[in-house]
């Protein structure tokens, strides 16, 4: 995914002089055969580092075209995700393309949002409604058994492009993939947070992958379908969770989708939760945002407090994505998100404050409406209900 990238020290190693090279070629290329020209020796390097697994060469590359040319920087990010997340198959019938997938869901629980293998018979149903309203005809999809979280997902682009390969190959054979979730490493657990099952899909070679690419398909229907069809098929494995699955995508946009709807979600999710917890209404409770930063705006930290009181009971961050800086209204968008949970009152600093953390927790500090850096705290009596969240 990629994410505003920082500094790092020293020359740039042979290998990453040539990725920058032939990236700065196809910015620079205007035509569509000298693109073709070097979108193939730059994918022909790209290619050779992920069998090598050497990620170093791809980020130090990227590193330095992300300081000193945007363009080129865009060429290679591209490109770089394009070949961890699709590849060619040979078959009896012809090549296949096969493409790395992301089933993004969010999710929000009081209790535990579920991190765990999924049964065969979910998996089943989930496929019937992919191929129903998702994916195009002539396709095979094969499914990764595991629910996983934003931590296990896994690191690096070889190591992304090792799975991709596993799930493409059991895909062409018509099989899910089975995970060893002892594996995994151990997720960190918050009241709202995204959950992705992973797939592969493999077509015939210029067959189309999606449903909207048919004529008679159409994106809003199949997001709309598989919000309903697809959430059904899910819902056995959020017992206890309200969730919402997003519509399924190529890895890398799918993955920085949910990373954008996660932000407003999460306070609609805090919202119901001091809804709940307090039998208070959202009317009854006021917001205050805050830029966090170091050299620059890193962050908005969004303090709850009760609209009489001071104490801030619950927070929310929202994190700065792709090229969103200090000109971009966060802030505008925090409000419009919270005026849509129902929040009225909102309070926003206009000065930034420093990136603090609690010392005994780790857990992020927030504004409260006098300014102050605070930990947010529940009252002692609070109690939750019994009630299950839907």
């Amino acid at each position: 995914m990629k994410r505003p990238r920082f500094a790092r020290r020293g020359a740039l190693a042979r290998d990453a002089e040539q990725l920058v090279w032939l990236a700065t070629g196809l910015a620079q290329s205007e035509s569509r055969i000298e693109d073709g020209y070097w979108e193939a020796l730059l994918s022909e390097r790209i290619d050779r580092h992920l069998r090598a697994g050497n990620d170093d060469a791809l980020n130090s590359a990227l590193d330095h075209l992300y300081r000193s040319d945007g363009r080129a920087y865009d060429e290679c990010a591209d490109l770089v995700e394009a070949r961890v997340e699709g590849s060619t198959l040979s078959s009896a019938q012809g090549d296949l393309d096969a493409v790395l997938l992301a089933i993004p869901l969010l999710a929000w629980s009081r209790y535990r949002i579920p991190c765990a293998s999924v049964n065969a018979d979910l998996l089943a149903n989930v496929r019937t409604q992919l191929c129903a309203h998702v994916f195009a005809a002539d396709l095979r999809i094969g499914l990764a058994d595991h629910l996983y979280s934003p931590d296990q997902l896994p690191m690096g682009y070889a190591e992304t492009r090792a799975l991709a390969a596993r799930l493409a190959a059991a895909a062409a054979k018509g099989h899910d993939l089975a995970v060893d979730a002892r594996r995994l490493p151990e997720t960190a657990q918050y009241l709202s947070d995204m959950r992705y099952l992973l797939a592969a899909a493999v077509v015939p070679r210029g067959r189309p992958l999606f449903r909207w690419q048919e004529a008679d398909g159409s994106r809003s229907h199949s997001e709309a379908d598989w919000a309903v069809q697809g959430g059904a098929a899910l819902a056995p494995a959020f017992t206890g969770c309200a969730f919402e699955p997003l519509r399924p995508d190529v890895y890398y946009a799918a993955c920085r989708e949910a990373d954008r709807r996660l932000r407003p979600y999460s306070l609609r999710a805090a919202v119901a939760y001091l809804q709940s917890v307090l039998d208070v209404a959202p009317a009854g409770l006021r917001a205050v945002i805050a830029p966090f930063a170091e050299h620059t705006i890193q962050e908005y930290r969004i303090g709850l407090t009760l609209k009489s009181r001071n104490e801030v009971l619950h927070g929310v961050v929202w994190p700065l994505l792709d090229a969103e800086d200090e000109t971009s209204d966060i802030a505008g968008q925090i409000e419009t998100a919270l005026g849509e949970a129902g929040v009225s009152d909102v309070l926003s600093l206009e000065h930034s404050l420093p990136v603090e953390y609690c010392e005994e927790c780790g857990g992020p500090l927030y504004a409260d409406p006098e300014g102050h850096v605070v930990h947010a705290e529940m009252p002692e009596q609070a109690e939750a209900p019994s009630a299950h969240l839907h």
